[in-house]
């Protein structure tokens, strides 16, 4: 070898260890190599979904454990289920006392009489029902002529059905499925509501959204669902069909078919009263909920329910399933709402599904009745199925092909008028709910003890647990061991900065930004502070020198600038339509995203505190927007977490959820993951503050924030400063920082917050 190569290889092996000894190395001490390639964020995401394919599936054996049927008896099995029957209420928004009243109103003007129709045998009027508040049932009843009835029947349509159309006035409905019709035709007194249909068109000129889930929104965060409305209006229309028979015995079936036999499942399961249940064209399995449109997102269903589950509820009553070919619905993404499809349940599936069911009533005696009707090419609502169904309710009854239609003896109801009202009556009594809701929140946390700090301290756990439990959702999954990997990705003047990667549960991730501030002693342990990028953000959004995002103006590395280590972590709020599919799988597991991302920084700050550079009393909370709803969510379940910084995001968080007049309301957004179920009874900002009391807590607000106006802010926000400082006493914990400005980090007042409460000089 030549001496010039001699010379080259030493000087090449020279820099080897030159480049070890280096002060700062590649890799944090006490962690292993990131190797992780590509977009970790889209990663992460991604585990995240394979982690709620996995727990969707476990739900279905895990259901057993919430169910205590007793079997010696159908009184017995019915008690033992009771405490089931008022969970899948509670869930469904059945709250509201219903109306008494002695019978439906006929429906009709001086130029419009109220008998719209005619059959063979029935007469066809147009009526409305008190149902609950100043909601009514609307639609019309069949009339048996020449005869007595043979029993009552709720006949229930799909959401793009109108009543006329299954009762044979109307076109849309082939004859053989108008089964309003055909039930009036076998001798039954037939009532068919209306139900709130799938119109799509821009809500408040901005996002287009069904009108099933304009309505869904505001209900869902008062505690209330459009399932459970429009169950109120079927189960009122029993509450007269019962009262109507006196001292018989009556005879009460519902009938459906679409979300008309959803309904009908879920009515039979709630009203013993019901003697005969027909689901036609939608009875299956439950685990794909989170592909349906979002009007069918019920929170917790899949903890203790599938259809199977909602089925036994009916034993020993009669339930007759149909195999029929379903409503087919697409509702497209790109419009703003949820996006969603509905497709005839598979054969197979729903066989399995009714057999399941069959399994767990199995022990009970006598056997209830049951049947399946199966068959791949059955028509809607098929004959065969409302044969089997008349037949439970009067095996006399004769179930006819009748070739003669019924005909229009008057103008029919203006079926686009109805449906506006229909609407309108459910907006307005969500709306009523809003109005009250500060008043039932604060009978919720009537036990609150304020008197002294123990006293407080101790009584706030149990709302902790609520809200962790019931609001949030836990998973039991024990935090993995953090297996922490990182790399260095900055070598800046006053700091460095690693990528940093660690394991949560299985297929879940935590991955962020660490900035440690060059020269800190040996020994010595500064305060952190978590920095939370919002909607859309990255960790980079706050951390990388060479972004300069104007919403967040870089405050991690100003921090870091300052002497606190830092750390940003990925949030699951990234990807769009991806993301939000995320909670779509999380909310029928009685979960939300942040069953997710509070373990996510339970582990990020277990491993902050074992770190030698970290003082672990000191660990604080500042997110912005996406980031700001965090500061309020997980700072209560995380008790590393010493502070909580809440920027360009808090408000009167129910009010802009649920409001169908504001024009700052989610209502009219594409955040069709916002909602969050039943926040209006429980907790709103000024109740999610108090579990983050007695440590500090500070909101940052910019007056030109298009989140909420400045009053909004101020109500909520006056509530945690009379919470701290009138009764805890803790007069300088809690702050409100009002700047000119827009959505943005500000990064003055809530600097000054973190030097005094982190116990860290200001430069």
């Amino acid at each position: 070898m030549s001496a010039s190569r001699w010379a080259n290889l030493g000087l090449w092996l020279a820099l080897i260890p030159q480049y070890a000894r280096a002060d700062e190395p590649p890799t944090l001490p006490g962690t292993a190599p990131l190797m992780l390639e590509g977009d970790i964020a889209a990663s992460l995401v991604d585990g995240v979904d394979r982690f709620l394919l996995r727990k969707t599936a476990e739900s279905v054996a895990r259901r057993a454990g919430g169910w205590k049927r007793d079997f010696s008896s159908h009184a017995a099995y019915e008690k033992s289920v009771e405490p089931n029957r008022k969970r899948l209420a509670h869930i469904l928004g059945v709250r509201d006392p219903r109306t008494p009243f002695d019978a439906p109103e006929l429906v009709g003007t001086t130029d419009r009489p109220a008998l719209v129709g005619k059959g063979t045998n029935f007469e066809v009027f147009a009526v409305r029902w008190p149902a609950f508040g100043d909601v009514h049932g609307e639609g019309l009843l069949l009339v048996p002529t020449g005869r007595p009835k043979v029993a009552d029947v709720v006949a229930i349509p799909d959401a793009d059905q109108t009543p006329e159309q299954i009762a044979g006035l109307a076109p849309g409905v082939a004859p053989e499925s108008q089964y309003a019709r055909r039930l009036a035709e076998s001798g039954c007194r037939v009532i068919v509501p209306t139900l709130v249909d799938r119109r799509l068109e821009a809500r408040g000129g901005r996002s287009k959204l069904t009108t099933r889930e304009y309505l869904y929104r505001s209900a869902f965060v008062l505690g209330r669902h459009l399932i459970g409305y429009e169950i109120q209006k079927v189960l009122a229309a029993v509450d007269w069909l019962a009262k109507d028979a006196k001292d018989a015995d009556p005879k009460i079936g519902v009938f459906g078919w679409g979300d008309g036999g959803l309904l009908a499942l879920y009515s039979g399961a709630l009203d013993t009263r019901i003697d005969v249940v027909g689901v036609s064209g939608y009875f299956g399995p439950r685990e794909q909920v989170w592909r349906e449109p979002i009007d069918r997102n019920v929170f917790g269903l899949l903890e203790q329910f599938g259809d199977a589950e909602v089925a036994s509820l009916i034993a020993p009553r009669t339930l007759c399933v149909d195999t029929a070919k379903g409503p087919e619905v697409v509702v497209e993404p790109g419009n703003g709402g949820g996006p969603g499809r509905i497709s005839t349940p598979d054969l197979q599936a729903a066989h399995d599904e009714y057999m399941r069911f069959v399994g767990m009533v199995v022990n009970l005696e006598p056997k209830p009745r049951a049947s399946l009707v199966m068959g791949a090419d059955l028509a809607p609502a098929s004959p065969a199925a409302v044969r089997a169904f008349v037949t439970v309710l009067d095996p006399s009854a004769e179930v006819k092909d009748d070739d003669h239609a019924p005909s229009p003896a008057a103008a029919l109801p203006d079926a686009a008028a109805r449906q506006a009202r229909q609407a309108h009556e459910i907006d307005q009594h969500s709306q009523r709910l809003l109005v009250e809701s500060p008043y039932v929140r604060q009978e919720y946390f009537k036990n609150l003890d304020t008197s002294s700090p123990e006293a407080f301290a101790k009584t706030i756990e149990p709302y902790r647990t609520a809200f962790r439990d019931d609001v949030i959702g836990r998973f039991d999954d024990p935090l993995l061991p953090p297996n922490a990997r990182s790399r260095k990705v900055y070598d800046e003047p006053k700091y460095t900065g690693y990528e940093v990667v660690m394991d949560v549960f299985p297929d879940v991730m935590a991955y962020g930004i660490l900035l440690l501030p060059k020269g800190i002693k040996e020994g010595e342990r500064r305060p952190v502070v978590v920095c939370q990028h919002g909607l859309e953000g990255r960790p980079t959004d706050v951390a990388d020198p060479k972004v300069d995002n104007k919403s967040y103006n870089q405050y991690a590395i100003r921090l870091a600038e300052r002497g606190f280590v830092t750390f940003a972590p990925q949030n699951l709020y990234i990807g769009h339509d991806r993301f939000r599919t995320l909670q779509r799988k999380a909310n029928p597991l009685k979960k939300t995203l942040f069953s997710i991302i509070v373990p996510q920084h339970q582990q990020i700050t277990d491993w902050l505190k074992a770190q030698p550079f970290v003082d672990p009393a000191r660990v604080a909370f500042y997110g912005l927007s996406y980031g700001g709803k965090s500061a309020m969510r997980i700072p209560p379940l995380v008790s590393n977490y010493c502070l909580s910084i809440c920027s360009a995001d808090f408000n009167e968080w129910v009010w802009k959820n649920a409001s169908t007049r504001s024009p700052y309301s989610y209502v009219w957004t594409n955040e069709y993951e916002i909602f969050e179920w039943d926040l209006g009874s429980t907790f709103n900002y000024a109740e999610m503050a108090a579990l983050i009391a007695p440590r500090p807590f500070m909101v940052e607000r910019g007056h030109f924030d298009n989140v909420a106006p400045d009053e909004t802010v101020g109500y909520e926000f006056a509530k945690i400063r009379f919470l701290y400082e009138a009764r805890l006493g803790l007069r300088d914990r809690a702050e409100l920082e009002w700047f000119v400005g827009p959505h943005t980090i500000h990064g003055v007042g809530t600097f000054k917050f973190l030097h005094r409460h982190l116990n860290w000089p200001e430069p």
